[in-house]
Parts: structure tokens; C-alpha cells; sequence
């Protein structure tokens, strides 16, 4: 779908920018912008959608984002001040300079600069380290700002602990109008996905006729938006599976299904196991620092 363009602030005295935040705007706006973002999630779950991925986040996630990725995210509950808390570092690629991505000694930067295009999920020591560094930049000044990012960069460019978020990267531009109309089908979505929506309930949100807003929901997403609907019921499925404090037949209903057999067959063609595979492969192991096991397969 066509991401809003987002100005991102960074003070005229400042290259880069880190925040420590707690609020209650977070993950409003499908959006992108030309800096990339590494993002750190203290506090909080809900879904996120990044690129053509959708997944559930929760406490701990580390992303880093690349150029123009368009992203947002949807806290579980409703938006407050106390529903999330977050660090979050935005930068230019060449805002320590063009000249140090061409320097041989750099030559790993830029190749993780196209990595990031289509998003990394950082885990293991390496997300630890940074983890460490993040929270120590936040107050950081002058030169300790630029060596702190420098050795964040560091670390990114030669792990290997990471896993890629999206299939591909692509980039949209849209207005406003736009922008507007497809938020109010994602926050209509994520507010009643527990409920029956009918084609006809979402185009109205959307001011469509249904057969022109199935065309135009299919341009901008590249899939349908039952595709949609059913990919956001079952992440949240994954959600319950894992917390393991509702059966099988419990969670196919709170998660918006109509039958049992309907919920297993659209559960297995997302995730490629049954619910009950599903659980017993992450329930009963202890899975490797960052792995987040309700992550659904893109489109």
C-alpha cells in the first residue's frame, strides 16, 4: 500500500537522532522516510507491518529499517502513554559524511545499508551489544554521539545474527487522501478482526464502492484484502498459541474464524503447520535470543 511521507526532526546541531520515548503516537501512520531507523522496543506488543511483512512485535525486538521502507506499527490495546516504550535512532546514510562510504576501510557499510532495504531483525550478542549502546547514546554528547553510532554501525555491518523482514523492498509515494483512507481500513481491521467484516463494512471505512475498493485495496497491497484480514487474524492466533492459556477451539473464534476447519486450513497455508505443530515446535523449546516464533510468512 502507499506509505505517508515522513519528515523525520533531527536538530540543525545534530547528524543523527535518538529518542527515548513514551507516547502515545507511536505507530499511527503507514509511512516512510529517507533515514534509516533502528528501532528498539523496551516496552510493548501488538502487530507491525513492514514492507509486504506482517508480524506480531513484542518487549525486547530490535529492527534496524532502511531507506524508504515503509513501516508502521500497532500497539495491542490502544495507544497510551504507558501502552509503549521505545529508543529510536534515525540517520542518513551519509550523515558522518559521504566520503567515509568510500573509504575501503568502511566498505562493509554500504553493503548494510542495501541489506537493511528490506528490513533486519537483530538477535543474539550482537543485539545485546547494541541494546548496551542505545541506551548509553540517548544522553550521549558531541564526539561520544558520533563514536557511539560508529560502533553501533560497527556491530551491524559484520554480524551474521540477523534475519530479513521482508521479500522485497519497494517504495511508494502517495497524498494524502491516500494515506488517510488506507489507515482507516488498517485501524478498522485491527479494532474488528474478532468480528465478521463483511467487503461491504470495509469499503464503506474506505468510501469505495466493493468492487472499487477490492481493485484499488489489490493495487495498493499487492494482495486482497481477505488475504489481509486473514493474515492479521492469524498472527494473533500464533499470539495466543504461544501464551498457551486458550485452547485450539478457543482461539479460533477470538480470533475472528467462523469454524474450526476454516481456521486450520487458513492457519496452515500462512504459518505451513497445523496450530497444534505450531505450538508444540515453539511452546516446548527455548528458542534463540530475539526469535520472535509468531512471525508470519510474507506475501
Amino acid at each position: 500500500m502507499k506509505p505517508h511521507f515522513h519528515k523525520v526532526p533531527i536538530k540543525s546541531q545534530n547528524s543523527f537522532s535518538i529518542r527515548h520515548e513514551r507516547e502515545s503516537s507511536f505507530g499511527t501512520v503507514w509511512h516512510y522516510h529517507p533515514e534509516l531507523e533502528l528501532h528498539y522496543l523496551i516496552k510493548g506488543n501488538g502487530v507491525r507491518f513492514i514492507g509486504d511483512n506482517i508480524s506480531n512485535f513484542s518487549d525486547g525486538e530490535l529492527i534496524l529499517l532502511g531507506e524508504n521502507l515503509p513501516h508502521t506499527w500497532r500497539v495491542e490495546g490502544g495507544m497510551g502513554s504507558s501502552a509503549v516504550e521505545v529508543i529510536i535512532i534515525h540517520f542518513l546514510p551519509d550523515c558522518l559524511g559521504g566520503d567515509l562510504l568510500n573509504l575501503p576501510e568502511a566498505y562493509l557499510i554500504p553493503k548494510l545499508y542495501e541489506k537493511a532495504k528490506k528490513g533486519l531483525v537483530i538477535t543474539g550478542e550482537a543485539r545485546e551489544r547494541i541494546i548496551a549502546l542505545m541506551r548509553s547514546t540517548v544522553n550521549a554528547q558531541n564526539l561520544d554521539r558520533l563514536i557511539a553510532l560508529l560502533s553501533i554501525l560497527k556491530i551491524l555491518a559484520e554480524t551474521s545474527e540477523t534475519e530479513t523482514i521482508t521479500s522485497a523492498h519497494a517504495f511508494y509515494k502517495s497524498n494524502d487522501s491516500e494515506t488517510l483512507r488506507l489507515n482507516k481500513v488498517y485501524a478498522y481491521t485491527l479494532s474488528n478482526y474478532k468480528n465478521p467484516i463483511s467487503l461491504q463494512d470495509v469499503a464503506a471505512i474506505a468510501n469505495l464502492g466493493v468492487t472499487s475498493f477490492c481493485r484499488y485495496f489489490k493495487l495498493m497491497t499487492k494482495k486482497t484484502y481477505n488475504d489481509f484480514l486473514v493474515e492479521i487474524r492469524v498472527s494473533h492466533a500464533c499470539r495466543f498459541l504461544i501464551e498457551d492459556s486458550l485452547t485450539i477451539e478457543v482461539i479460533c473464534f477470538e480470533c475472528g474464524f467462523n469454524n474450526i476447519s476454516n481456521f486450520y486450513r487458513h492457519f496452515k497455508k500462512v504459518t505451513d503447520m497445523t496450530p497444534l505443530e505450531y505450538k508444540k515446535k515453539y511452546l516446548f523449546k527455548v528458542l534463540p535470543e530475539g526469535k520472535k516464533p509468531y512471525e508470519m510468512s510474507r506475501a
